[in-house]
């Protein structure tokens, strides 16, 4: 399930030359099930390590600043890493905080010269994101997670996958509120849409909650999303991004009409 080597664009524990420079990368986590909680050892010395400034659907409507950044299976996010904290010939390694070991080392950087820096990072990227209001949720609808129930198959409300079932059927143009429970631990993607993450818990959302995202992590608990079901009438799948939950029917279908 997990395996012990971690590749990064295909590669096992690469090493990245860059400049003292802002640099900003594109993040998937694309591991079977494995969660990364990623960190820079070290931390630059008087700054944020990382800056979020996109979520799985595009730009945040600012940057964040993280210490560290928990990622689950599908989900994406941009950050910015300022290397102009680091001397020049410093080596940084990016790591993965929930392992020991060698699996705990996802790749390194060296900061191998100079550069004029020709980037500065604004305060706000767009005046607004246009979430859907949850005032205006015409439908609430309620989903469980489960693994490993049904002679070891995997449920959405007590049920396995089939591919004839639909179990949610919102209207094209219209806002549903969508609450998800599991048990630990599951990445829930919808597709056609992508939401807001209204709460957790009956809280505010969780620090890697914010823009648009089609993936939420659960850890148990339960989070509440927005989305308007825009775009196409048709079916389409949600499931469990890990990989041996989706394929032991942690799986349902709804159909847009």
């Amino acid at each position: 399930v997990f395996g012990d080597t971690i590749l990064v664009n295909g590669a096992p524990w690469p090493q990245m030359e860059v400049s003292n420079a802002m640099y900003r990368f594109r993040i998937l986590n694309a591991s079977n099930a494995r969660a990364y909680e990623l960190a820079l050892d070290p931390p630059p010395p008087g700054g944020e390590p990382l800056v979020q400034v996109g979520s799985d659907g595009g730009l945040l409507k600012a940057p964040i600043p993280h210490d560290r950044i928990l990622t689950s299976p599908g989900e994406r996010f941009d950050v910015v890493v300022d290397f102009s904290r680091y001397r020049v010939g410093q080596g940084v390694t990016l790591r993965n905080l929930r392992e020991k070991g060698r699996t705990s080392e996802v790749m390194r950087f060296v900061v191998a010269r100079r550069e004029k820096e020709d980037s500065s990072m604004p305060d706000l990227f767009v005046p607004e994101l246009n979430f859907p209001d949850p005032d205006h949720a015409e439908v609430s609808r309620r989903f469980q997670f489960i693994a490993g129930v049904l002679g070891g198959m995997s449920t959405v409300n007590g049920r396995v996958f089939d591919p004839d079932r639909i179990d949610a059927t919102p209207r094209l143009g219209s806002t549903e509120i969508w609450e998800i429970s599991g048990d630990p631990a599951h990445p829930i993607h919808l597709h056609l849409v992508q939401f807001r993450v209204v709460s957790r818990d009956d809280g505010l959302p969780g620090p890697y909650d914010a823009g648009w995202k089609d993936t939420v992590f659960l850890e148990g608990g339960t989070v509440r999303v927005i989305a308007r079901f825009d775009g196409y009438r048709g079916k389409y799948a949600f499931h469990c991004h890990n990989l041996e939950h989706e394929d032991m029917m942690m799986m349902a279908n709804f159909k847009v009409i």
